[in-house]
């Protein structure tokens, strides 16, 4: 007797153990977590470090090698009074290494570097809102699967009252004071609930595996999801990851337009060549020489065909397409925040609704349980009652479900 109750509290223990709770907010920092696109994230950083470094690379000194071979038709002729002076060669060779170091860009370089960090942190948030508007889907998941756990453990009360039940049926049936197939109405619908115990396991293993899959961690058949309290502020207030995102397209075109200013900036360069050639900078030596040159050179665009200024009343456009894609956005939110207030109302209402019913039903069942067990009525009569009770009982755990279905909805539809 000990052994075997030592064994019951050893098996108790290890499911106990095996068990694992988990909540919501949970599943939401695991989607932020192990999302694949969460990945960009880096590949992005990585892509914009290998961008700055190229950028970078314009402030470095570049190096030019070129080499040429030529065959020229005619050279300079000079004069019979300069005849002693020996003509150039037709033929001509000449390799040259060049450095050019940029001095003065107008802060060109510096512009560009804010475009790209302005497009890293757009590109990161964008990823950031589309993991966010996962959230919709997991809250439809979790409180699908909070409904089938809810649903089995409504089942296993509805089992256990109608295997009593059962009993003192047959207990009549044996004592003559029922019918012979009064029980065989109670049998069926125990069948009946098998079937449902199946089809409400069959759903919630469909769903935890397809949530599961969403936020990147394995859930095991005995996970326990907690039933969260969820408190929602009914104002309008919005804070949503997609206004931030605006917000940094806003700052990315403000960047841009700084970079358009400057890109007709003068532009200093030092340049030193060396090189070695027939003939070298001394054009009447008819011999290889070497040579070089260094110097300074300035490059300024003084007329660009107003190329510059269109290019502003572009980036001017599109500031205004973001500030309609914000309207369009804030209008939108407020919809859905309204649609769903009227949800939770309505569900509310539903409830109390509920309620009231669910207590007019067991008063009815409550009868009929004494008539049964008087013979007065038949097991079919008390099983419609039963199962009309059920049902109710059903309605008013849906209803909960959906209530705080609707309230997370809500939330994520907000920002919170």
């Amino acid at each position: 007797m000990k052994k075997t109750g030592f064994i019951l509290i050893l098996m108790i223990s290890l499911v106990a153990f095996g068990q694992q709770n988990l909540s919501l907010h949970e599943c939401y920092q695991l989607v932020e977590n192990n999302y694949p696109l969460v990945k960009q994230h880096q590949l992005l950083a990585q892509q914009n470090q290998l961008d700055t470094e190229i950028i970078l690379n314009s402030k470095l000194p570049q190096f030019n090698l070129d080499a040429q071979a030529t065959y020229q038709s005619d050279v300079i002729q000079l004069p019979a009074a300069m005849s002693s002076i020996e003509p150039q060669n037709k033929d001509q060779y000449r390799a040259t290494l060049s450095v050019n170091q940029l001095i003065y860009n107008g802060g060109l370089t510096n512009a560009n570097l804010k475009v790209k960090s302005a497009q890293l942190k757009t590109k990161q948030k964008q990823v950031d809102a589309t993991i966010y508007q996962l959230k919709a889907q997991i809250n439809q998941l979790y409180f699908s699967i909070l409904l089938a756990q809810e649903n089995f453990k409504l089942l296993e009360a509805k089992r256990n009252l109608l295997e009593s039940k059962l009993k003192e049926v047959q207990s009549g049936v044996k004592n003559g004071l029922l019918l012979p197939s009064s029980d065989s109405v109670l049998e069926a619908e125990l069948l009946k609930i098998k079937q449902q115990f199946i089809e409400v396991e069959s759903s919630k293993t469909s769903l935890i595996e397809t949530l599961s899959s969403l936020i990147g961690q394995e859930i095991n058949s005995v996970t326990n999801f907690e039933s969260p309290l969820l408190k929602t502020q009914l104002q309008r207030e919005i804070n949503r990851p997609e206004l931030d995102l605006f917000h940094l397209k806003k700052e990315e075109i403000k960047n841009y337009e700084s970079l358009i200013s400057k890109q007709n900036s003068p532009q200093i360069n030092g340049f030193l060549t060396g090189g070695y050639g027939n003939p070298g900078l001394n054009m009447l030596d008819n011999s290889f020489q070497t040579f070089y040159t260094v110097g300074v050179k300035l490059h300024w665009n003084v007329f660009d065909w107003n190329s510059n200024k269109k290019q502003k009343e572009v980036v001017a456009i599109n500031k205004d397409f973001i500030e309609n894609e914000t309207e369009v956005f804030k209008l939108n939110t407020n919809i859905e925040l309204n649609k769903q207030q009227k949800e939770i109302e309505k569900i509310s209402a539903f409830i109390n609704s509920d309620v009231e019913i669910i207590e007019l039903r067991k008063k009815v069942l409550k009868t009929l349980d004494s008539q049964l067990k008087n013979g007065v009525i038949t097991s079919s009569v008390y099983i419609t009652e039963f199962t009309n009770l059920f049902e109710s009982e059903n309605t008013l755990l849906k209803h909960h479900i959906q209530l705080e279905l609707a309230k997370a909805n809500y939330n994520t539809i907000k920002g919170e």
